[in-house]
């Protein structure tokens, strides 16, 4: 196997003998051949497009199969396999029905033929630029699914991405166009004007469905009563999960990027919506045993339950060999196992931090965002989120939110929170210093803050006094990046170490075209960007 999509890839190249996540090599060819596979079906729906033909169930099934391919998301070598057979037969109907050559064979005999053929992310081309071209765009379109995976779970859906997303996966060395290295950066560009798209879908499917988050304070205690854990990022089996128990003593906790779903009015209105129990991904091998109550991992990020497997249940894209996966809406299974296991004996108050710092508030907020600023109230905004990581190197966000100055404000978005989530920074006038804006999903709601004051100012985004201080795990915060660039931001802090997909020529080019940087240490990068 060879797979360094992820920003923990052993020794920062590639791991080769079991991933650092734990999938075996058996799961990492399983993914390796989705992702052949997929590339067939993109092939069927650009030239069904071309023919007036359009499969919403095609579309569906690219972003939940990439999906399933993205770090800490499917770990089932089984369930995999019966994807691939899903994705051929897929590709076959849509080219049946578009009156186009298919190939006359069975979806297993397509399935077990690439399972010997599909190559690993280091075979793509044996140009070292290309490769890394194409590893960009392909890790940039998983983050991609998983946005669009969860829109179309609302509703929200859009056929000329799944259009546009499927010509990217089409590109490849050997597809008859001569490409220049300035040819495969656009093409990677391309990749985050659609995650643009995806994500907008997503805000308009969360908020359409929920409302629009309001500032709201989470309770990091519990109450007496069983209890049921949900992790992950999906709001709608979220939302099932709380009509599952209304009415009876079983309090629902959210856990790592759910926290910011307490903001959600229609979410927020249950009564057994209790509040928030542990941190970010990496340590639910540490937390979540403590946890009295059964664990559903909605999405990403699910590491090895070896040791309290028999209360983790799954759903959607996420899966775990022996667990119990929830396919089709019917909870009980949860709520059974919720009443089996002991839940809080008693009352704890515990602290509170504050969430819900969403797309409308924040647009709310901009004329007197833009009147403190210039009355010098606010000298700076900082923007410093992303994932959250295993590695020593990451207390550096720690410690940068620690230095930046009392008058500035710092939003902040997806699980990277949690290096500084439960700090009391204070408040600049009516302002909290640090503003939640939610999920790594809810990246949507940052760019158009960003876009509305520079055109309010009358300025680009370059312009503002903005700075941009992220830290990457998977193949979402690529996506964003690839967003990010598409928009024209430039200088970006990245850390705490540069993707391994990235080649030295392609870093070259975004050092120089965008002023892409590595973090260094706090003091240095804080000098750097306020002088």
């Amino acid at each position: 196997m060879f797979c360094n999509q992820c920003e923990q890839t052993m020794n920062g190249t590639g791991c080769t003998f079991g991933g650092i996540c734990g999938k075996t090599e058996a799961v990492a060819h399983m993914q390796d051949v989705l992702v052949a596979a997929v590339r067939k079906l993109a092939a069927a729906i650009v030239a069904a497009d071309a023919k007036g033909v359009s499969d919403e169930a095609a579309d569906d099934l690219v972003w939940s199969a990439l999906f399933s391919t993205l770090t800490n998301v499917d770990f089932d070598s089984e369930r995999l396999k019966e994807m691939i057979v899903r994705v051929f037969e897929k590709a076959e109907d849509l080219n049946t029905r578009a009156g186009l050559p298919a190939s006359g064979r069975t979806a297993a005999s397509l399935a077990n033929e690439t399972l010997l053929t599909a190559p690993s992310p280091d075979k793509f081309a044996e140009n070292e630029d290309v490769r890394s071209a194409l590893q960009i765009i392909l890790f940039g379109l998983k983050g991609v699914a998983a946005y669009a995976y969860h829109a179309a779970e609302l509703g929200c859906r859009d056929h000329s991405i799944a259009v546009r997303a499927s010509k990217l996966l089409c590109a490849s060395e050997t597809d008859g166009v001569t490409r220049s290295l300035e040819d495969w950066l656009a093409l990677a560009l391309e990749c985050g004007n659609i995650n643009v798209r995806a994500m907008q879908l997503l805000d308009e499917g969360n908020t359409k469905t929920y409302g629009d988050p309001v500032p709201t304070q989470v309770s990091l205690g519990h109450r007496k009563g069983h209890a049921i854990l949900v992790s992950g990022h999906d709001l709608k089996d979220l939302y099932e999960i709380l009509e599952a128990v209304e009415g009876t003593d079983i309090f629902v906790y959210t856990h790592g990027e759910m926290i910011p779903t307490h903001a959600y009015p229609k979410l927020k209105a249950f009564r057994n919506f209790a509040g928030h129990f542990g941190t970010a991904w990496q340590n639910q091998i540490m937390e979540l045993p403590a946890f009295p109550g059964p664990v559903v991992f909605t999405t990403n990020c699910i590491q090895n339950p070896m040791m309290y497997q028999d209360k983790v249940f799954t759903s959607g894209v996420v899966q775990w060999p022996g667990c119990v996966h929830i396919s089709n809406g019917d909870w009980s299974p949860v709520v059974k196992k919720a009443l089996e296991m002991p839940g809080y004996a008693e009352d704890s108050e515990g602290r509170t931090v504050t969430v819900g710092f969403g797309r409308k508030t924040l647009l709310d907020a901009v004329p007197a965002i833009l009147d403190a600023v210039k009355s010098g109230a606010v000298k700076h905004v900082f923007l410093v989120g992303g994932c959250d990581g295993i590695k020593e190197e990451r207390r550096y966000y720690t410690e940068i939110v620690e230095k930046i100055p009392q008058d500035c404000l710092i939003l902040t978005l997806g699980c990277g929170k949690y290096k500084f989530f439960d700090k009391d920074l204070g408040n600049i006038g009516p302002f909290p210093r640090l503003l939640d804006v939610g999920q790594c999903n809810d990246a949507y709601a940052a760019v158009v803050l960003a876009l509305k004051l520079a055109e309010t100012l009358g300025c680009t985004v370059n312009d503002l006094p903005l700075s941009l201080v992220l830290s990457w795990y998977e193949q979402k915060a690529a996506a964003i990046l690839l967003s990010l660039l598409a928009l024209g931001v430039k200088n970006v802090r990245l850390g705490p170490s540069l993707p391994a997909f990235i080649s030295p020529t392609i870093l070259s080019v975004l050092v120089e075209k965008f002023g892409i940087k590595k973090v260094t240490t706090p003091d240095e990068d804080l000098k750097a960007i306020l002088g």
